[in-house]
């Protein structure tokens, strides 16, 4: 976190916090009641500030209030770069896989140190350069489509995304599942 956010929570501890009011796409595009965010300084300043709390809660830490997140999906969005490797939407990259999800047969979770995240579905095609068989062999196209659908076991290669040399089975979940297994909250409340 910023070094001014960290001093206004210690100058003026107790503040009340906030629910409600800002939100995260699926896409990764910061919503203030409903508005997009639009201004790159006040998305990057959100973007620095933004961690969880131990009940998986996201929020974003401003000066010394807690803004606390309602969530699309999860609560990274992961970009698939030209060269394979993953970027989080704030531009920090993630170093290590430490799991991965297929959400309702179409839409990526990946689990990393900076938390979970989906892959944003404008880089899906990019991501299933990283899918494997069991032996490590990259999938054709037809394997591909058998894997998705749950015709075979899948794994993701997380040296081809730049995210260690982990190779995490592929799960298969229900979006409302999705919290529970990698920890989250994607409507926080007050308590």
């Amino acid at each position: 976190m910023d070094e001014s956010v960290l001093a206004a929570i210690v100058r003026w501890p107790g503040v009340p916090d906030v629910y409600g009011w800002l939100s995260l796409s699926a896409r990764g595009q910061w919503r203030l009641r409903g508005e997009p965010i639009d201004n790159p300084s006040i998305r990057d300043f959100i973007g620095r500030n933004y961690a969880a709390d131990q009940r998986g809660c996201w929020f974003f830490q401003n000066g010394p209030q807690r803004v606390f997140v309602t969530i699309e999906l999860a609560p990274w969005i992961y970009r698939i770069q030209p060269d394979g490797r993953v970027l989080a939407f704030t531009g920090v990259a993630p170093r290590r896989l430490q799991a991965a999800a297929l959400v309702d047969g179409a839409t990526f979770v990946l689990l990393t140190e900076l938390g979970p995240g989906n892959i944003d579905d404008r880089d899906a095609d990019r991501f299933l350069a990283a899918l494997t068989d069991v032996a490590g062999r990259a999938l054709g196209e037809a394997a591909v489509e058998r894997a998705l659908d749950g015709g075979q076991p899948v794994f993701v290669s997380s040296a081809r995304c730049g995210l260690g040399e982990a190779v995490p089975p592929l799960q298969r979940l229900a979006a409302d599942e999705l919290g529970a297994v990698f920890g989250f909250r994607r409507q926080p409340a007050p308590g």
